[in-house]
Formats: C-alpha cells, structure tokens, sequence
C-alpha cells in the first residue's frame, strides 16, 4: 500500500520509495528513510499529508506520497 491510502492517525512503516535518485535524495532531505516509522496526523483529499516524524511534523504532497510504499504497524 502507499503512504497515500494511509488513514488520519495510522502509524505506518516505510517499506520502500518507487522512483529515481531525485525523488530519494529529496525525502532523505526531509527525514523520510526506508524503515523509519510514521504517523499520518492529518490529510485532505486533495491536500497534502501532514506526518508526524519523530518529534517534528512534515508536510508532503499527494503525488510524493503515490511513491512511498508503506505497511501498518
């Protein structure tokens, strides 16, 4: 499943990132790693998701979000 079907207050393991080495070094940049552990706090359907990660909260866009393959905790 992608970090897009992720329901508001799932906490979710990031399995891998479909895409190339932009899209990786970009999420790299904001904390997102494969095998960190993430809660999704809030996402409109047509907005971005806002995630808690560690002790910060991070905003990604739904398109970013397609490529992030996740599973439930």
């Amino acid at each position: 499943m992608t970090l897009s079907n992720v329901k508001i207050g799932e906490s979710v393991k990031l399995v891998s990132i479909r895409g190339g080495a932009q899209i990786r070094r970009r999420l790299a940049d904001l904390g997102l790693n494969t095998g960190m552990t993430v809660q999704v706090i809030n996402g409109i359907v047509d907005g971005p998701l806002i995630l808690s990660v560690k002790d910060s909260r991070l905003a990604i866009g739904r398109g970013m979000a397609e490529k992030i393959v996740v599973e439930r905790v």
